[in-house]
């Protein structure tokens, strides 16, 4: 598989790769994904050293504002290693993917490392300690694993359009260039969790395909009615454990647990528009990947009453209030 042209389009890429066959059966077998996502991810991988341009750094340009933000999303790019513990958890029996997760927990990790490098060599009071970064990493209940994997490509291109717009709202050059890199391996993961959802779609039989479809559809439309919510519909801002309930996610486990929605409403003002972008994105991609047009949420939870099916047991995610079912009566 070549490399992905744009970070931004990496999604769409892999469905188009799909369907055109570059992931296609051998002599009957199913290939594993994850060796060619591993060269894939390989080819186009950056250099933290080379590819940073850290001799552009232009201290007039950055806001203690500024600062402190960076410091909040080094943190929360952190939470990568308890999401790695619960897909390894929750996944135990698909070698597969887990083996594709080391690729993912590697360059998240790297997100976060290029962050606290930054601060390091430019605010080295804001960089985080050791017990802030372990404070984000706690256990999460289990929860179906379709409906985990569509999570979380959704929040790998929210994620991807949150750093595309800090990198416009930021002034200083250096920053502004991390911000640029890390938003494309957001997108290439997304593209990569994607053929996973494919795979489960058409490679695992019919149960698995029906679980599949209740799982995506399910998912995407609180995905992509997330302009209805008040809360950021992000994994690291969903509760995650019951028994730490009200202080289960992520977000509420770093210094300040209030950033995120001042972040992104006052900060990097990421609107309407940008919310937008992020539904029409995750609804594109679902038509293609299922073969049918949804121009909206209410389409989507459409097609889930269609292919409905019975399902034993409750996902371990709990989500913000307003965000549930009831919330999309009308939807």
């Amino acid at each position: 598989m070549r490399p992905c042209p744009e970070g931004e389009t990496c999604a769409l890429f892999a469905v188009d790769a799909l369907k055109g066959g570059i992931f296609e059966h051998h002599q009957g077998l199913h290939l594993m994904l994850y060796p060619e996502l591993f060269k894939t991810m390989e080819a186009v991988r950056w250099n933290m050293s080379t590819d940073i341009p850290w001799d552009d750094f232009d201290r007039s340009k950055l806001s203690d504002e500024q600062a402190n933000t960076i410091k909040m999303n080094a943190i929360t790019e952190w939470a990568a290693l308890p999401a790695t513990e619960m897909f390894l958890r929750d996944n135990h029996g698909d070698s597969d993917f887990s083996a594709f997760i080391s690729v993912w927990f590697f360059e998240e990790q790297k997100h976060s490392l290029v962050l606290m490098e930054y601060l390091r060599r430019f605010c080295p009071d804001l960089l985080p300690t050791e017990e802030e970064l372990h404070k984000v990493r706690f256990e999460f209940d289990r929860a179906p694993a379709l409906e985990t994997l569509m999570l979380h490509f959704c929040g790998e291109i929210r994620l991807n359009h949150w750093y595309r717009c800090a990198a416009q709202w930021h002034t200083e050059p250096v920053i502004r260039a991390i911000y640029s890199t890390i938003a494309k391996d957001e997108a290439r993961h997304a593209g990569a969790y994607l053929q996973y959802m494919r795979r489960a779609l058409f490679d695992r039989g019919d149960d698995t395909s029906q679980q599949a479809k209740m799982a995506f559809s399910k998912i995407g439309m609180l995905m992509a009615s997330a302009g209805r919510t008040q809360q950021a519909l992000h994994p690291t801002n969903l509760h995650v454990n019951k028994d730490m309930f009200p202080n289960d996610t992520v977000q509420s486990k770093l210094p300040d647990p209030g950033w995120l929605e001042r972040w992104l409403d006052s900060q990097i003002r990421f609107d309407g528009g940008w919310e937008q972008k992020v539904g029409d994105r995750i609804l594109h991609i679902l038509s293609k990947l299922l073969d049918r047009t949804f121009e909206s949420a209410k389409d989507l939870n459409r097609y889930r009453k269609e292919t409905m099916a019975a399902m034993s047991g409750k996902s371990g995610l709990i989500l913000p209030p307003g965000v549930g079912e009831s919330a999309l009566v009308g939807v």
